[in-house]
């Protein structure tokens, strides 16, 4: 690829109760939904979130997908989010555990600079928000 082009990474994530995730998403971290289209068994086929430049897709998981396994404090696979300010990290993980996300990490800041907090959704999947910006 040249430095012309525009690439974007967007990622797909399946849940056992998509309409569960998306309002645990909305109010853990203020994703809302900009689109979102049913399947033929209730649940949902394809379903757009955003929150800031942040996109995602949500989908009804029917097929019992895998989770990765604790080792340790956390799963080592997931998703992280970048805010622009500590106090973002800080009003997201009470609201990610009040709303049945399980705490992996505290808000707090590592050695390379970053003020971050890590949770676990209710179906397993590991989010991360931090004030580091890869790249």
């Amino acid at each position: 690829m040249t430095e012309t082009n525009q690439v974007h990474l967007h990622a797909y994530i399946g849940y056992q109760d998509a309409p569960a995730a998306i309002g645990w998403l909305e109010h853990a971290f203020g994703f809302r939904a900009t689109s979102s289209f049913p399947d033929e068994r209730g649940g949902i086929a394809h379903a757009e979130l955003r929150v800031g430049d942040a996109a995602i897709v949500v989908f009804s998981d029917h097929d019992g997908y895998r989770r990765p396994p604790l080792r340790g404090e956390t799963t080592g696979h997931g998703y992280y989010l970048n805010v622009a300010d500590p106090t973002q990290v800080d009003a997201a993980y009470p609201r990610a555990l009040d709303s049945g996300g399980t705490g992996v990490w505290e808000p707090g800041s590592n050695q390379w600079g970053n003020y971050r907090c890590r949770v676990i959704d209710p179906e397993g999947i590991e989010w991360t928000l931090g004030t580091y910006r890869p790249g």
